[in-house]
């Protein structure tokens, strides 16, 4: 499929065997990035996600949400990797691309015949990159896992939510989301190193405890157990969520600057007299009484309207919304971050999608082309192989692609 040719990863082929979130939103970013990036699914099912989502009559038709969200611009082959024609064609494949990436559990790959070793043999300047919950070695390496079995085992459960309520699952798929960044971050720097090839092995589990660098320090450093702290920040008071008239609102006054001006604005400067709230310290200690006391002004107005008072005088606040609700927004909808196809294969309407999240010289890095139906590409990457009509038909009448 064409790319912009002056996208940062234009020219770069990449092969997507992978399933369901972690590994298709990998291949997604390098796709936004201009990286040609073709999707090879299974014969007759394809991607897991094809058959997820919110809307039953889209996964009925292979095309549900979860596949939708994270596979605009990619082309789409079938493929039986049991079968030695199978075989035959994916290295036919890795002679002319830069980098694969799957998320099967370790020694899949192996048992098909087309491990790391094998493929990295025929073509050495291969980056290959495989993603898994726990990695490819360690006692639970064999282990199957899904985002939440990963937050579970990271710690991330254990510190969500409150005394109360924990432990708690992050509402949307963090280790699965992680994972994906970690590899293609991991790819963006293998692409530029010389000579290239490399085989990169991305443990969901530990690019999750890597992004808690925070939580994991104060343990490892400071001796102190993790504990779930709700809404509140526990580096910091005033420093959580806070009640307003209408709604919640998230006030992150970290600083004695800024502590100072969000008391003096809501007209409560005699709380920067009192002991109990001198030093940061001290508001930790006494956090919730500060809390009781600042929200007897604070519910007086409207959650937005106080957000946007204590932005104005340098106070971190916003009010918490629902996604919604900020995907209406003017900050998202005068960037360019969701995108329109209006002709997605077998759907009839029209989709908006999410675009990647950085904007590269104040453009928005993002496919132009609408996600796959399942296999719907394969001829023309048949073809591009040398494979002429009579064989593509023998290969589909056989249940190879």
């Amino acid at each position: 499929m064409a790319t912009d040719a002056t996208a940062p990863l234009a020219g770069v082929r990449v092969l997507d065997l992978t399933n369901v979130l972690a590994g298709p939103f990998a291949c997604q970013q390098l796709a936004h990035l201009g990286a040609e990036v073709i999707k090879i699914e299974a014969v007759g099912r394809g991607d897991l996600a094809r058959n997820l989502g919110a809307d039953p009559a889209l996964s009925a038709r292979g095309m549900g949400i979860s596949f939708l969200a994270q596979n605009a611009g990619k082309s789409s082959i079938t493929l039986n990797l049991k079968d030695p024609r199978g075989r035959v064609i994916l290295e036919r494949l890795v002679a002319d691309a830069d980098v694969l990436v799957e998320n099967f559990r370790p020694g899949v790959m192996d048992r098909l015949g087309v491990g790391p070793d094998h493929l990295r043999g025929l073509t050495p300047r291969l980056i290959y990159c495989a993603i898994s919950g726990f990695g490819q070695t360690g006692p639970w390496a064999d282990r199957p896992a899904y985002d939440q079995i990963v937050q579970g085992a990271a710690g991330v459960m254990a510190i969500t939510g409150d005394s109360a309520s924990a432990p708690l699952r992050v509402g949307y798929p963090l280790a699965d989301t992680i994972g994906g960044l970690t590899a293609a971050m991991a790819i963006g720097a293998a692409l530029n190193a010389r000579p290239r090839g490399a085989f990169i092995d991305v443990s969901m589990l530990e690019a999750v405890l890597a992004t808690m660098g925070w939580v994991v320090s104060n343990h490892l450093v400071g001796g102190i157990a993790p504990q779930p702290q709700g809404n509140e920040n526990p580096t910091s008071a005033p420093s959580g969520t806070f009640q307003c008239r209408d709604a919640p609102i998230n006030i992150a006054a970290n600083t004695d600057e800024q502590w100072v001006a969000l008391a003096r604005h809501l007209g409560r400067a005699d709380l920067c007299e009192n002991p109990d709230f001198a030093t940061r310290e001290d508001r930790k200690r006494n956090r919730h009484r500060l809390r009781a006391e600042l929200e007897c002004v604070l519910t007086t107005r409207p959650a937005e309207i106080w957000a946007e008072q204590l932005a104005t005088i340098g106070v971190p606040a916003g009010a918490v919304m629902s996604v919604p609700a900020i995907l209406a927004h003017p900050q998202i909808t005068s960037r360019d971050f969701i995108g329109r196809f209006d002709d997605v294969p077998g759907l009839g309407r029209a989709v908006d999608l999410v675009r990647l999240g950085a904007m590269i010289d104040g453009a928005r890095p993002s496919v132009t082309a609408p996600p796959p139906a399942l296999g719907q590409h394969s001829d023309d990457i048949l073809q591009r192989l040398g494979y002429d009509a009579e064989q593509i038909q023998t290969l589909r009448a056989e249940g190879v692609i």
